[in-house]
C-alpha cells in the first residue's frame, strides 16, 4: 500500500504551484500510526515545499530540505543529521532536542524558533539570520556560525566549545553560563550581551566589539582580547589577570571595581550607574498561514 499526503497552493507573487506537505504524514511518521502510517518516498524535497503541523521524532537525516519553509511546525526530537537546509526558513517552529549535527544551514533564516537542547555539533550555520531564537542548552561544539546574525538569541547554558563566530552579530544576546572554551569571536559584534558566568578560556575576542557587555564571573584565562572594544563593558569582579592582548586604553573604557583582576600594570575605572546598552527586543514571529490539506491514497 502506498499512501501520500499532499496539497497544492499558490504562493503570493509566484507563478508556479508550491507543494504544501502535511508534516504529520511527511517522510517517516511514528510507528503507532499502524495502517495509517504515511511515507514520503523521495529523499529529495522540492525547494518550494512548506512544512507545518507536528512531526515529533521525525527521521530526516541526509534529506534535501534546501529552501524549505517550516512555519509554526513542531519537530520535537527530530533527527536531521547531515540534512541540507541551505536557505531554509524556520519561522516560529519548535525543534526542541532535535539533532542537526553535521547539517548544512548556510544562509538559513529563523525567527522566534525554539532549539532548546538541540544538537548542532559540527553543523554549518554560516550566514544564518537567527533573530530571537532560543538555543538554551543547545550543543554547538565545532559549529560554524561565521557571519551569523543572532540578535537577541538566548544561548543560556549552551555548549560552544571551538564554535566559530567570526564576524557574527550577537547583539543583546544571552551567553550566560555557556561553555565556550577555545571558541572564536574574532571581529564579532557582541555589544550589550550577557556573558555572565561563562567559560571563555582560550577563546579569541580579537577585534571583537563588547561594548556594554556583561562579563561578570566569567572565566577568561588565556582569552585573547587584542584590539577588542570594551566601552562600558561590565567587568566588575571579573578575573582577567591571565587574559592576553589587553591594554590600558581598553580596560580604561570598561567599568570595573576593586575586585576586578587585570594583568600586571593595568587598572580599571569605577563607573557611576553602570548600565548596559539596550538593544530593542526582536519582533514576534508571524502567525503561520492557514492551509487546507488533502489526502490521497492508493492501494
Amino acid at each position: 500500500m502506498k499512501q501520500l499526503v499532499s496539497a497544492l497552493s499558490r504562493r503570493p507573487g509566484s507563478a508556479g504551484l508550491a507543494a504544501c506537505v502535511a508534516v504529520t504524514a511527511l517522510l517517516v511518521a511514528a510507528p503507532t500510526l499502524a495502517r495509517g502510517q504515511l511515507y514520503f518516498q523521495d529523499r529529495d524535497i522540492a525547494r518550494m515545499v512548506s512544512l507545518g503541523g507536528s512531526c515529533n521524532r521525525c527521521e530526516l537525516s541526509g534529506r534535501d530540505l534546501s529552501g524549505a519553509t517550516f512555519s509554526g511546525a513542531t519537530f520535537i526530537n527530530a533527527t536531521l543529521i547531515g540534512a541540507n537546509l541551505r536557505g531554509a526558513e524556520l519561522i516560529g517552529s519548535n525543534f526542541t532536542r532535535s539533532d542537526f549535527s553535521h547539517a548544512d544551514l548556510r544562509g538559513a533564516g529563523t525567527l522566534g524558533a525554539n532549539f532548546t537542547g538541540a544538537n548542532f555539533t559540527d553543523a554549518n550555520l554560516s550566514g544564518v539570520e537567527a533573530t530571537g531564537v532560543t538555543l538554551i542548552r543547545a550543543r554547538l561544539r565545532d559549529a560554524n556560525l561565521s557571519g551569523a546574525e543572532l540578535g537577541g538569541a538566548n544561548m543560556n547554558g549552551a555548549v560552544l566549545i571551538r564554535a566559530n563566530f567570526t564576524g557574527a552579530e550577537v547583539l543583546g544576546a544571552t551567553l550566560a553560563n555557556v561553555d565556550a572554551r577555545s571558541a572564536t569571536f574574532t571581529n564579532a559584534a557582541i555589544d550589550a550581551s550577557n556573558l555572565s558566568n561563562g567559560d571563555f578560556r582560550s577563546a579569541s575576542f580579537r577585534g571583537a566589539s563588547l561594548n556594554g557587555a556583561r562579563l561578570l564571573n566569567g572565566r577568561f584565562a588565556n582569552a585573547d582580547f587584542s584590539g577588542a572594544s570594551l566601552n562600558r563593558a561590565d567587568i566588575r569582579g571579573v578575573d582577567l589577570s591571565d587574559a592576553r592582548g589587553l591594554s590600558q586604553d581598553q580596560v580604561g573604557r570598561a567599568c570595573g571595581d576593586s575586585t576586578t583582576r587585570l594583568p600586571r600594570g593595568l587598572s580599571s575605572r569605577i563607573c557611576r550607574g553602570v548600565s548596559m546598552i539596550r538593544i530593542p527586543a526582536p519582533p514576534s514571529p508571524p502567525t503561520p498561514p492557514q492551509r487546507n490539506f488533502a489526502m490521497a491514497s492508493s492501494d
